[in-house]
């Protein structure tokens, strides 16, 4: 684990990626927030392009809560079964839905505590929502984000909560929004787990890594 980097460098770091990319997007297709919500549930364990595969087809069929209840459990099983764990999140996203149309009249909530309520819905998964619809500089940390801030010393920590609160405390604040995007697309394009393609990365310089590639 690399220590934890000084102000002015994570400044410089973020500036690099603010330049090279203003508005960082994640890559779930969606259409709406309940899209958003379902897209993020499935996509534990399993890449976003697998994920937007499965959810095009769902997703003309049943982009609200009552669609998919009408849908049913099996109808959305047929559709995502590609995902894996699909048979569990089937059921996960028929319970989220039916919970969204008894308890809150068909809409998803915008606090943290109600989206971590939901059946299949982790703190990663309500901080990815929170922060994509509702542009909450919340820090959804994955693989990709534990692996870049242990090496870069961005944000190191032993486990995601510690990383997610390094994050928090040591990115500035104008920086925090777009944080965990940049994050992810610079984990999963340049400092891969396996051959991390530091001869194009734009903060070779800066970053703590000791075994970087030529």
């Amino acid at each position: 684990m690399a220590k934890q980097l000084d102000y002015p460098t994570i400044r410089e770091i973020f500036r690099r990626f603010h330049a090279a990319d203003p508005e960082p997007k994640g890559e779930l297709e969606h259409v709406n927030v309940y899209t958003l919500l379902v897209a993020v549930a499935l996509s534990a364990q399993a890449t976003d392009v697998g994920v937007n595969k499965a959810t095009r087809g769902l997703f003309a069929v049943a982009d609200t809560p009552e669609k998919m209840l009408a849908l049913g459990e099996e109808g959305v099983t047929q559709h995502i079964k590609t995902i894996g764990l699909y048979r569990n999140k089937a059921k996960n996203v028929i319970k989220l839905s039916r919970i969204l149309v008894e308890q809150y009249g068909g809409a998803v909530p915008s606090s943290r505590a109600a989206l971590q309520s939901l059946p299949g819905v982790g703190r990663k998964t309500a901080n990815v929502v929170l922060n994509m619809w509702w542009r909450m500089p919340a820090q959804a940390v994955d693989t990709h984000i534990f692996r870049v801030g242990n090496r870069t010393g961005i944000c190191p920590g032993r486990d995601v909560d510690t990383v997610e609160r390094a994050i928090e405390d040591n990115i500035p604040a104008e920086y925090q929004l777009h944080a965990h995007h940049w994050l992810i697309l610079h984990g999963r394009y340049i400092c891969k787990a396996r051959k991390p393609l530091c001869s194009t990365c734009l903060i070779r310089d800066l970053c703590q890594f000791e075994e970087k590639t030529l």
